[in-house]
């Protein structure tokens, strides 16, 4: 039986701080690859590229990743709500920056402390945890603010609000795979299979979904596409959420969840360093009131 704790400890924390600060750039990296591959090809092309290399290192460990434990049903579920959040990550960066895109994502602690702790108990949060939500959920309602208030000042990306609205979607397809996992017998799986199931389901649904959009298929892209695609899969898609299934093992997911925030930070640097983009007021105070957050959330007692 595997031994949960009841708080982030150090390496939990350093951990977290690498996986935020890659998947703060994988935005980053799905946003300048779009223009070239079409999105859910591109998405399709990830996730077969990271289901084999799960499949690899499964077989190496010795890891059984078939056999029957009576998760099939919850974990088919798991991989549907994971592909249908990718989906929108990868429609809503056509319409909206990567910066924004990725504040608006992480909803998703919400989604997990508001419903989690009526299947888990362990799960529950206390009243300044909260505090620290509310702060961080204003401070996203404010990053969203700027969708709606254009002063003739700024340019918005042509359908921006339709970006913002799918990295919201995506957000909440995110804390829904993270209640079902840890809700479920899911919770007991290996992170490798628990991986598995969300890897898998994704590869099988891209492809259809990208067909379904009519997206041109090819495998003619220049070199800095296909290295952008390799980081995607090997330590987006394969070992950082490999790292992160292990995680939601071990460690408590509201405070996991709430963590997490840090992407935006980094999110917002690459943009603004490696996209161009612009620095608002209004996201600056956004990525202020979740790292307050953060910290409120994961005080002890």
């Amino acid at each position: 039986m595997t031994q949960r704790k009841s708080h982030l400890d150090t390496p939990a924390i350093a951990l977290l701080i690498v996986c935020c600060a890659f998947w703060g750039l994988q935005q980053i990296l799905i946003k300048a690859t779009v223009g070239t591959i079409p999105p859910l090809w591109q998405a399709t092309l990830r996730f077969a590229a990271a289901t084999t290399l799960l499949l690899l290192w499964s077989r190496w460990r010795g890891v059984a990743l078939f056999t029957r434990d009576g998760t099939l049903g919850v974990g088919l579920l798991a991989g549907l709500l994971f592909a249908a959040e990718f989906i929108c990550i990868y429609l809503g960066l056509r319409d909206t920056h990567a910066s924004r895109l990725t504040v608006f994502l992480y909803s998703a602690p919400f989604v997990v402390a508001l419903l989690l702790p009526r299947f888990v108990h362990a799960e529950r949060l206390r009243g300044l945890q909260w505090l620290g939500l509310g702060i961080a959920f204003l401070a996203v309602a404010l990053a969203f603010s700027e969708g709606f208030l254009h002063d003739g000042t700024q340019h918005p990306a042509p359908n921006q609000l339709r970006g913002d609205a799918l990295a919201l979607a995506a957000g909440l397809f995110w804390g829904l795979t993270t209640l079902v996992i840890r809700g479920s017998r899911m919770a007991t799986l290996s992170a490798e299979k628990t991986l598995f199931y969300q890897l898998a389901v994704s590869a099988a649904v891209s492809p259809l979904a990208s067909l379904a959009l009519g997206e041109a298929w090819s495998f003619d892209y220049p070199a800095w596409a296909w290295a952008s695609l390799a980081l995607q899969a090997g330590v987006g898609a394969f070992a950082s959420y490999l790292v992160w299934m292990w995680m939601l093992r071990h460690y408590p997911a509201t405070q996991l969840s709430s963590f997490t925030f840090l992407t935006p930070l980094c999110a917002l640097l690459a943009g603004v360093l490696l996209l161009g983009e612009t620095l608002t007021l209004q996201l600056a105070l956004a990525l202020v009131g979740v790292t307050l957050g953060i910290v409120l959330v994961n005080r002890k007692a």
